[in-house]
């Protein structure tokens, strides 16, 4: 984590110069060489970070040193982050000076005197003065840890040979008996090792099965019940059982082969050599080889053992066990099984053997309600239930269960030896980056839901997603969230309805939201307001505060001056604390989901370094505070289902830095958007766009969509009734936002007075990219079918309600990938022609080519409601129309 903030850090550095160049201003004389010197002493320290982490804990020292480093690298960040802002508020005077009228600038020019220039000179000498000095402070700070670092003797780490952790070598013996609940688990493997694949996966040879799971969970025990199991042993010619570990050497892995089959070590060392070996060994044979504990995601590492293997008689299986899914798809799988917990009963079985072992009867009933107490704790991990088992061992009297129970388990040395060491490994194998992502989890409560998205946000809100070579960096954020799952840091996963397979929320297993804490001891903290406030509050970074009952704001937290999260969950504070912002101006993300407050004050203007703030479900506010648009660095604004806010500020241009606003469920938010949408460029996400009249000069107009090209997902545009120029609609330039997959027309309500010629033409110019994939179109007062849709090649989704002058329908049946189609409203069809099945348009095309085409290949939904006049459907009877009618 640490190695992760040096990083930042130096990149950031390294901007300073370029900044100053654009800006055409310098740093106060001298502290050019403050920077270089801190830049040189980041990258000593950078380099023996590695060796620190890993040392800390056993040694104390160590840990107090790293402390310190995580305190001035967070001081230095904050400063950097002070002139990063002095420059955005800098470029937004630009913007908003640009946009005001040349005859309004020479008039007020012309009052603004010249010392008042002069003062706004002073101003910004003052203030790079101001962090000169924080620069020169600081960069002594750093001095002393650099020659502390010295005295430790850090190694540097060019490899990943050394490791305070050693991986266990497995073996393919066991104790059948130790092993509790997977008894499904065997009897399913078992079956896929003793048959053949079905369809084209029986051509594969050999047969590769994967076990996928987290440190502890119990892969390479299931692995050695199938290995030792009679039906098995009998069913292949040769069975052999191969502990990979971290490096996958194929020299190695083939020298372990040979062994398993010939019983000795061979001699050989020469690659092509043993690869040969290993096909003369196994050839024509049908062979069963276990890889335990494969961790490499490079195909090239495998290949050469794969190709080796393939002589082996059809019907040979290879069984992986690896904690990343990434390594089961490198290795092409033909079958992948996540494997589960264990149910809490299990976990008590197995303590109950280990550590009753020995004990009589009556000391069994004693202490039976506190072991099922600690099997609850084992949350399902086999791992968790052998090591507490073995912790309980010698222990007899309940007050020292009790004891365990009350107390912190990481505390045990038992049981750092058998968890934490599992879940070390697997975090070592983390970059840096991804390290720094993980641990921050810990801020969580645990069984909390994680929402893919609002993690990803979390993590760009810190920092930790810096951008790679112009890869955006909520991409790099769902690079990282992938990678953690696969890895099975998360689990209980909930997906997406769409084709993606995409991964919507999630959990942490509780072990590993413990293992996140112990690695962020004194920096992230969940408290409930009940409980006596114990926490260096200096050291606290990232603080979830749950108060359940009504009562006081805790003022301690106050002390917190270096807290840069806070989630304060399910408060029922109506008066929010008007001096809370004043104290902690380092808060980088602020959630105030499901609270009682009706308004959010004024003062949260001074959140300077605020990225993100989440007011989602604040059922109870009505506005939001003028104020908060002068949060320059603002990234993410969340404010859905608070139901009562009517409208967004009129500073919301000056937020240039937005990429996110979250506004879905807030049904009252119905006024026209604050005139300035469109400096909004960073826009990733704009769930609703309302569009304001001709006559209202604040309002924003639909031209101002032009700029946001980034727009991603949905949108929805409401107001359309209000555009009475089309050349706005042709502005708004829908054909280059290349992201949006789904998009939401709003024409108002249908009054019949309004005239639908120009709702065709604001139709017609409003051309989206081909690539979307949904569309709602409502109110549309046209009689014409907008041309473009029929160009939607992919689209899988089309609503289209409340059509009151359409007649017609176009040949919506040629829309090959079209899955659900509504029409509602249509009042004025009579007559559904076979021109809408695209039979006409459809035959032209087979005499070309010769062949015979679908309507609506994939449609599953097909609904019609709402149709007063409809009196004919033509074409009904044509034999090859496959869709489910509702009416």
């Amino acid at each position: 984590m640490a190695e992760s903030l040096v990083s930042s850090l130096l990149e950031q550095f390294a901007s300073i110069t370029v900044q100053e160049a654009e800006q055409e201003i310098r740093l106060v004389i001298g502290v050019d060489k403050e920077v270089q010197k801190l830049k040189g002493n980041l990258r000593t320290i950078q380099a023996v970070l590695d060796d620190a982490e890993k040392r800390q804990l056993k040694e104390e020292a160590v840990k107090l040193w790293l402390k310190g480093l995580k305190d001035v690298s967070y001081e230095m960040d904050d400063v950097l982050d002070e002139w990063n802002t002095a420059i955005i508020k800098s470029e937004i005077e630009k913007q908003e000076k640009a946009e005001s009228s040349p005859i309004l600038k020479r008039k007020v020019c012309s009052f603004i005197p010249s010392s008042l220039c002069c003062f706004r000179q002073f101003k910004k000498l003052g203030l790079r003065h101001d962090i000169a000095h924080k620069i020169k402070e600081l960069s002594g700070n750093l001095d002393e840890l650099h020659e502390e670092s010295a005295e430790f003797g850090f190694g540097i780490y060019l490899n990943r040979d050394t490791e305070v952790v050693a991986r266990p070598t497995t073996t393919s013996l066991i104790d059948v008996s130790d092993i509790v609940g997977r008894d499904k688990d065997r009897d399913d493997l078992i079956r896929k090792l003793l048959v053949l694949g079905e369809g084209s996966e029986r051509e594969k040879n050999p047969y590769v099965i994967s076990l996928v799971g987290m440190g502890g969970i119990g892969k390479t025990a299931l692995a050695q019940l199938a290995y030792n199991d009679d039906k098995v042993k009998d069913h292949f010619d040769i069975s052999m059982w191969v502990c990979v570990s971290e490096l996958f050497d194929c020299c190695k892995v083939a020298q372990a082969i040979i062994q398993e089959v010939e019983y000795t070590s061979p001699n050989i060392t020469e690659f092509g050599t043993l690869m040969q070996k290993v096909k003369s060994l196994i050839e024509g044979k049908k062979f069963f080889l276990i890889l335990d504990d494969v961790w490499t995601e490079e195909s090239k590492e495998w290949e050469p053992i794969k190709f080796a293997l393939k002589c082996g008689a059809q019907g040979s299986k290879i069984l992986v066990t690896t904690r990343n899914e990434k390594v089961a798809k490198m290795v092409v799988s033909a079958s992948i099984t996540n494997l589960g917990k264990l149910y809490e009963e299990h976990c008590w079985l197995t303590i109950n053997k280990i550590a009753f072992d020995g004990m009589d009867e009556n000391q069994r009933e004693q202490l039976e309600d506190l072991g099922r107490e600690l099997a609850n704790k084992c949350k399902g991990l086999p791992l968790a239930a052998k090591t507490l088992g073995s912790l309980m061992r010698d222990k007899r009297s309940r007050q020292q269960w009790k004891n365990i129970l009350d107390n912190n388990l990481w505390e045990f040395e038992d049981v750092q030896k058998g968890l934490l060491a599992s879940l070390l490994l697997s975090y070592y194998e983390l970059p840096s980056a991804i390290k720094r992502c993980f641990l921050y989890c810990a801020v969580f409560p645990k069984d909390y839901v994680f929402s893919r998205n609002d993690l990803v946000y979390l993590w760009m809100a810190q920092g930790y997603l810096d951008l790679e070579q112009n890869i955006e960096m909520e991409i790099i954020g769902e690079e990282y969230f992938e990678k953690l799952a696969m890895c099975s840091f998360f689990q209980d996963f909930e997906k997406g309805d769409n084709d993606d397979d995409k991964i919507i929320t999630c959990k942490m297993h509780d072990m590993v939201h413990d293992f996140t804490q112990l690695m962020s001891t004194n920096e992230c903290f969940t408290i409930c307001v009940d409980k006596e406030l114990v926490i260096d509050w200096k050291s606290a970074r990232h603080l979830t505060l749950e108060l359940y009952i009504e009562t006081q704001f805790p003022v301690s937290i106050y002390n917190a001056k270096n807290l840069r999260t806070l989630f304060l969950r399910y408060s029922r504070i109506v008066l929010f604390p008007l001096d809370l912002f004043q104290h902690l101006t380092c808060l980088q993300s602020l959630s105030l989901e499901f609270n009682s407050f009706e308004k959010l004050p004024n003062e949260v203007e001074k959140l300077k370094h605020l990225r993100l703030l989440n007011l989602s479900r604040c059922f109870n506010i009505t506005e939001l505070p003028e104020m908060m648009c002068n949060l320059c660095n603002l990234q993410t604004l969340n404010i859905s289902s608070c139901n009562q806010i009517k409208k967004l500020p009129q500073g919301m241009g000056k937020l240039i830095k937005l990429r996110h606003l979250l506004i879905n469920n807030c049904y009252k938010l119905i006024e026209p958007f604050p005139k300035g949408i469109g400096r909004l460029s960073s826009l990733r996400t704009l769930e609703k766009f309302i569009i304001g009249g001709i006559n209202n000069i604040g309002e924003c107009k639909l031209g101002e969509l032009k700029n946001l090209v980034h727009l991603k997902g949905s949108l929805v545009i409401e107001g359309l009734e209000n555009v009475t120029n089309v050349q706005e609609a042709e502005n708004a330039q829908l054909k280059n936002k290349i992201h949006l997959r789904e998009l939401s027309l709003w024409f108002g309500r249908p009054y019949e007075n309004r005239r639908g010629e120009n709702d065709e033409l604001v139709l017609n110019a409003f051309e989206p990219h081909p690539e979307l994939e949904s569309l709602w179109i409502y109110g549309y007062g046209g009689t014409g079918y907008p041309n473009w849709v029929m160009s939607l090649t992919i689209l899988k989704k089309l609503e289209l309600q409340s059509w009151t002058k359409v007649e017609l329908l176009p040949p919506l049946g040629n829309q090959c990938f079209l899955e659900s189609l509504v029409i509602e409203g249509a009042k004025s069809m009579k007559k559904v022609g076979i021109e809408f099945l695209g039979i006409e348009s459809n035959r032209k095309k087979d005499e070309e080519k010769g062949s015979t085409s679908t309507s609506f290949p994939n449609l599953d939904s097909l609904i019609f409601e709402d149709m007063k006049e409809w009196e004919e459907w033509d074409g009904m009877g044509w034999e090859k129309v496959a869709f489910q009618n509702q009416f």
